[in-house]
């Protein structure tokens, strides 16, 4: 399936306007989404007031993709490059280092893990790094050089795999690092600030809030609504996406959600 990633790594980019000249802590990523059951890979890219134009269907088979990670290894707003994981394991990076466009294979027995996502940089360097839950519920982090390739990876800690969803990309808190969150089999949303050190990466957790589990799909593609600050989108398992505005503030990190579409059932998203 080499084509497809070829093809997908080379689809628009939100944010591809961005500049050099400012850093940006927290980029603007289209939201990939594949149809269940034929595969195809459609794109939604931001509008950049909250939502997404219109969903275009590439007409790219990513039925053997298990996930699709966007990566703003230069900090000017936008995907410049991306890890494609496939179903058997594979790891690939495709994307800009430089000026120059690479592909190349990156890792291998990557299926070892439950979940995985960059949620930008961890350890203070411009590239966006990657964690991953294993099987066993350990939590592992990969730091990211700048041609793509990856570090051994480092143990960040176990239990993990009392979380059913973990989602983030960018700084949520408002101090320039990367943080996630993730939601408990409760139902139970708990925040992990970034602390930009890559051995621990995460403060301790705190509880954002109750009620979670109507959300079906948990997802950040970053700054959604143009103000600098992290989102998370969620999906209700009636299809309807809801997008969470964050504040910046980690007592209180998001605003009410604010539904900006439906129909997204069909699709697996990321």
């Amino acid at each position: 399936e080499a084509g497809a990633a070829q093809q997908a790594a080379k689809a628009p980019k939100a944010g591809a306007f961005g500049t050099q000249d400012v850093v940006v802590n927290t980029p603007t990523f289209i939201m990939n989404a594949v149809n269940k059951k034929t595969g195809d890979l459609s794109i939604y890219v931001p509008n950049f007031t909250g939502g997404f134009e219109p969903g275009e269907n590439l007409g790219v088979d990513f039925s053997d993709f298990f996930s699709w990670i966007d990566v703003d290894n230069d900090k000017d707003g936008g995907a410049d490059a991306s890890y494609a994981l496939y179903k058997d394991g594979t790891l690939d990076f495709l994307g800009l280092v430089g000026e120059e466009y690479v592909e190349k294979n990156v890792g291998r027995g990557w299926n070892i893990y439950t979940t995985v996502l960059s949620p930008g940089s961890l350890g203070g360097a411009k590239e966006s790094d990657l964690i991953g839950v294993d099987k066993s519920g350990v939590l592992w982090s990969y730091l990211a050089y700048p041609n793509g390739s990856l570090t051994a990876r480092t143990r960040v800690g176990g239990g993990w795999n009392a979380y059913t969803q973990i989602a983030g990309q960018g700084d949520l808190t408002g101090d320039g690092k990367a943080d996630i969150v993730a939601k408990d089999k409760d139902g139970v949303l708990w925040l992990y600030k970034g602390t930009g050190d890559y051995k621990a990466p995460f403060a301790a957790r705190a509880k954002v809030g109750g009620g979670w589990n109507v959300y079906d799909r948990l997802l950040s593609v970053g700054d959604l609504d143009s103000d600098g600050k992290s989102d998370l989108l969620a999906r209700k398992t009636n299809g309807e996406l809801l997008r969470y505005s964050g504040t910046g503030n980690a007592a209180a990190p998001y605003k009410a959600p604010v539904k900006i579409g439906h129909g997204y059932q069909i699709f697996n998203l990321y």
